[in-house]
This record gives structure tokens, C-alpha cells and sequence, in this order.
């Protein structure tokens, strides 16, 4: 049976399952869990006022960590993380524009230290180690056609999240309320 014709409950308990599975697993470098991160980067959308696919985005944004084992940036996650997890969201039926947002954070990444060298300073060790992985500095015609994109401020935004869901002993309260909304998204899709 193909997976988008599970039904929406369904599918909100696989996809959750995963965070139950790796949730607590070391964010790849840094000193939160992947759930930690996630979930904080979920409430950093909230908080600006983001609508709930951008939320569901936001905590999505790392999935492709938790879905698939492919080949590893030296120990610090899976390499293409951002399009496995578009693609594992994608194939379950969320909206093409978060696959395209989650797919985004790394792009957005590479912008972000052509545009402006400084950013590169402002990284984590980790994300400094990811970055050669990932593609590393975009080229001027690789950001050139970023800015294209639709959603590059918002993609940028993702970004930033990002790097700042990175705080310790904040507590992770927001998980009932992201199940809740994604299951509103598949049910309108």
C-alpha cells in the first residue's frame, strides 16, 4: 500500500514514532537532543506568528536524521538530511511547500556564508564541519538563483531557527500541540 494512502492518523504516528525512537539521541555535536532542537525551533516559527505549515517546517526540519541511515558527515548526521526528510515528508503526504522548507535550511546555510562571510564565524563547530558535507559556500550564481526562490526570506528564517534551537534545559511542551496540526495538514491536503 502506498504511504499516502494511509490514513492521516496514521501517518501522524509513524512520523512521531521517530522522534520517539531517536528523539533523545545527541544532536550530532551540540548540547540538546535531536527532540530538543526540533521542538524548539517549532516554537521559534510559533512565536513570530508563522502559520502551522511553517511551524510543522520548523520541526520537521531535521527529519531526515531520524528516517533514514545514509552515509555520515563524519559522525555528525546523515548527508542530505534536508532531502531525505523532503522527500520522507513528501511521500507521506505533508504539502510540497514544507518539503520545500525543511529541504531549504541547508541551502539557505550556504546563502547565508556568500552573502555574508561574517555568518560563517557565528556557526556552531558542528555546523561549521556540516557545511564542507552540504556543498559548502554557495557560489555567486548559486545565490543569485536563491534569491529567486519564493520563500528564500522564510527559507532564511528556517535558518536562523536553526542555528538558535540550540539552548539547554528548556523544556519540551509542544509536542501534543505539533501532532495536533499535522494532522490537520494531511487531513486538508
Amino acid at each position: 500500500m502506498p504511504l499516502i494512502q494511509l490514513s492521516p492518523e496514521k501517518i501522524v504516528d509513524e512520523v512521531f514514532a521517530l522522534y520517539e525512537l531517536h528523539g533523545d539521541d545527541d544532536y550530532i555535536g551540540e548540547p540538546v537532543s535531536q527532540l530538543e532542537h526540533m521542538s524548539q525551533a517549532a516554537a521559534l516559527a510559533q512565536a513570530e506568528g508563522h502559520d502551522d505549515e511553517v511551524v510543522l517546517a520548523a520541526f520537521f526540519h531535521d527529519i531526515g536524521h531520524l528516517c533514514a541511515s545514509a552515509e555520515s558527515m563524519d559522525g555528525m548526521g546523515n548527508v542530505d538530511h534536508e532531502k531525505l526528510g523532503a522527500d520522507y515528508l513528501t511521500d507521506r503526504g505533508f504539502s510540497e511547500r514544507l518539503a520545500n522548507l525543511v529541504n531549504g535550511h541547508v541551502i539557505a546555510k550556504r546563502y547565508l556564508t556568500y552573502k555574508y562571510p561574517e555568518y560563517f564565524d557565528k556557526l556552531s563547530p558542528a555546523s561549521k564541519v556540516t557545511l564542507g558535507f552540504q556543498g559548502g559556500v554557495m557560489s555567486a550564481a548559486e545565490a543569485a538563483a536563491f534569491e529567486q526562490h519564493t520563500d528564500a526570506d522564510l527559507i532564511i528564517r528556517m535558518r536562523y531557527w536553526d542555528d538558535e534551537a540550540k539552548l539547554q534545559n528548556v523544556a519540551v511542551d509542544n509536542i501534543a500541540y505539533l501532532k495536533t496540526i499535522a494532522l490537520s495538514h494531511l487531513k486538508r491536503k
